[in-house]
C-alpha cells in the first residue's frame, strides 16, 4: 500500500494512546504492537527507497574530492523527509484507522 506522505495527519511528536483503543481489534496488546511494528518496518523501507530515488535524480557525480557542490534540490528533499512523522507514528495511525489488514495464522490453522 502506497502512502501519500504529503496528506498524512500522523503526529510528529509523541502521543499517548489509550491501550484499549490499540488492542480493540485483536484483544491482545502484544499482537497489536507486533502488527504495528511490522507495518512500521514496511513503511520505513518504502520511505527510504523513495528518498534514495529522489536524491539520485539530483545527484551530481564528480571525480574530484576537493569540489563539493551544494545541491539545493537535494537539500529541500532531505528537509521534507526530515519533517515527516516517524514510520511507527504512521503505522499506529493506519492501525487506528483500520487500514492495516492482518490475520491470525494460528486461528486459521485450527479452523482447517
Amino acid at each position: 500500500m502506497k502512502i501519500d506522505l504529503k496528506k498524512t495527519t500522523a503526529p510528529v511528536n509523541t502521543v499517548t494512546y489509550n491501550r484499549n483503543t490499540i488492542d480493540a481489534s485483536t484483544e491482545n496488546i502484544y499482537e497489536a504492537i507486533s502488527v504495528i511494528s511490522k507495518r512500521a518496518e514496511q513503511i520505513n523501507t518504502e520511505i527510504k527507497k523513495e528518498l534514495i530515488d529522489k536524491l539520485e535524480e539530483f545527484a551530481t557525480f564528480n571525480d574530484s574530492l576537493e569540489e563539493i557542490f551544494e545541491n539545493k534540490e537535494q537539500i529541500e528533499v532531505s528537509k521534507f523527509y526530515e519533517k515527516l512523522p516517524k514510520p511507527h507514528s504512521l503505522a499506529v495511525q493506519e492501525w487506528l484507522n483500520d487500514k492495516i489488514y492482518y490475520r491470525n495464522t494460528e486461528e486459521d490453522s485450527s479452523q482447517a
